[in-house]
């Protein structure tokens, strides 16, 4: 059985202070986890070594970073390496998010070979897909997703693909005041599953965890991850807050 994962982006959000504090908040709240069910916390680079002494002893909640560089090492200054990554005792890193690809210009080049640099130094890899509004708009999502996703993991193989979780971002769906619905993320979710399957064969395919990016909250998660093809959420804002989280994860643990 695939495992259900929430993961938390804090992106450029809280100080020390506040990051430590959230973490025992939802360290309070925390349910039950069972052996399919994680959570995953990655903040800042500069919260990595506090946050994994928090962590010390948990075995369901990880540790995760929200990019690393594309080289192993050397003059790229400002930059954070996957080695350095490991060395913070972090377990999974998100790489391709939307805003490292609108912001940042990181390209299927670029993104391909951070995959390898994760997977070099035994880090899990959340790989981030999803399309924007005008291709939404244009009914092509499928055929654009699909080409993010074969650039950017096909040529790892079907034991390097073990340590990856691919996150869908409906991007129209953040920030524009449009919405996307459970049975938008389950046919976009059951596509990606479908491309896995073609290139890696079924089994694989339903192993993959693949979860949702969208704009999920305590008030939509329980009818997400209901859904046959959505395995968790990657969280952005919600995440934020100790008891919107939690509620995430309880429906995560309920579904």
């Amino acid at each position: 059985m695939r495992k259900k994962i929430v993961a938390a982006n804090w992106k450029m959000n809280l100080n020390l202070t506040e990051g430590a504090e959230l973490v025992n908040e939802i360290f309070k709240g925390l349910p039950p986890l069972s052996e399919d069910r994680r959570v995953v916390i990655a903040p800042p680079y500069l919260h990595l070594t506090q946050t994994a002494a928090q962590l010390t002893g948990m075995i369901d909640v990880c540790l995760g970073a929200q990019n690393c560089y594309s080289e192993a090492s050397g003059a790229y200054t400002g930059e954070i390496s996957a080695a350095m990554l490991k060395s913070a005792e972090v377990d999974y890193v998100i790489i391709g998010h939307s805003e490292r690809r609108e912001y940042f210009k990181e390209d299927d080049a670029t993104l391909a070979k951070k995959v390898n640099q994760a997977l070099i130094n035994e880090l899990q890899v959340i790989f981030c897909c999803g399309e924007p509004l005008e291709i939404r708009d244009a009914n092509t999502q499928n055929a654009y997703v699909e080409a993010q996703i074969k650039a950017g993991i096909f040529h790892l193989s079907e034991l390097q693909l073990k340590n990856v979780v691919i996150a869908y971002e409906p991007i129209w769906a953040i920030g524009t005041g449009r919405t996307a619905t459970s049975e938008q993320a389950q046919d976009m979710h059951a596509h990606i599953r479908s491309v896995i399957a073609a290139q890696y064969g079924a089994a694989v395919a339903d192993d993959m965890p693949i979860l949702y990016g969208g704009s999920c909250k305590p008030s939509n998660a329980a009818e997400l991850f209901a859904c046959a093809d959505v395995d968790g959420g990657l969280i952005g804002g919600a995440s934020l807050k100790a008891a919107e989280f939690l509620g995430i994860i309880n429906a995560m643990v309920e579904a």
